[in-house]
């Protein structure tokens, strides 16, 4: 008997995995998260929270934007603001300077998921440490799905990382790298925005992402 590529068996875990979590999907209307993506298409995200504790603070607004090919799409953005079930601590508004009354009239966090899923599609999803963001989100996403966001996940940091990595002699790669933001868009010679706004945020590493995949060559 034969021996099946290290490709194709990659290709049929991923099938089955596939298969598997489509048929634990508890809301069958959102299937779409799983086709195939649009071929160089992605959808930056960034999330801004009430706190840093994932197990006990929320999601009090979300941006999002698009890119296609080399080019970000800023007019084909998503801009939401939800509401928390606690009150936004006096500490977290010096952060993000979204008050009481400016989430007051958000979004109920399911609603605001379910329209972030749909923006999204099947696109990979890129962001700066992206991992608290998916956290964040997945804590509601789990409760409507029985499962997290599905799509492909980018790491923007990770992408500097390879990127400085790559410029070391080889007796100096694999260290310690800086990956501040403010660093990274710095080295890159990007314009920098207002930070802890979730648009501009998403928009900054969007910027990036594309400027890193040139670098890359990717």
């Amino acid at each position: 008997m034969s021996k099946l590529a290290p490709g194709v068996i990659r290709k049929l875990y991923r099938s089955i995995w596939r298969e598997w979590l489509l048929f634990h999907l508890a809301d069958q209307q959102y299937r779409f998260m799983f086709e195939p993506p649009p071929q160089n298409e992605w959808v930056v995200l960034d999330c801004e929270t009430s706190g840093l504790n994932v197990s006990k603070d929320e999601i009090i607004s979300i941006g999002a934007i698009k890119i296609v090919g080399n080019t970000l799409m800023t007019s084909e953005r998503l801009e939401l603001l939800v509401k928390p079930e606690k009150r936004v601590s006096p500490e977290s508004v010096k952060i993000h300077r979204l008050r009481e009354l400016d989430v007051a009239n958000g979004l109920n966090p399911e609603v605001a998921v379910s329209q972030l899923m749909h923006f999204i599609g099947s696109r990979p999803i890129v962001g700066y440490y992206l991992e608290f963001d998916l956290a964040m989100l997945n804590k509601v996403i789990w409760r409507m799905l029985g499962l997290g966001l599905p799509q492909p996940k980018i790491e923007v940091s990770s992408l500097y990382y390879d990127y400085k990595n790559r410029q070391l002699p080889s007796n100096e790669r694999n260290g310690n790298i800086d990956l501040r933001f403010n660093k990274i868009m710095s080295d890159l010679g990007l314009p920098v925005r207002d930070a802890h706004d979730a648009i501009n945020d998403a928009v900054m590493t969007g910027m990036a992402f594309i400027k890193l995949r040139q670098l890359l060559k990717l």
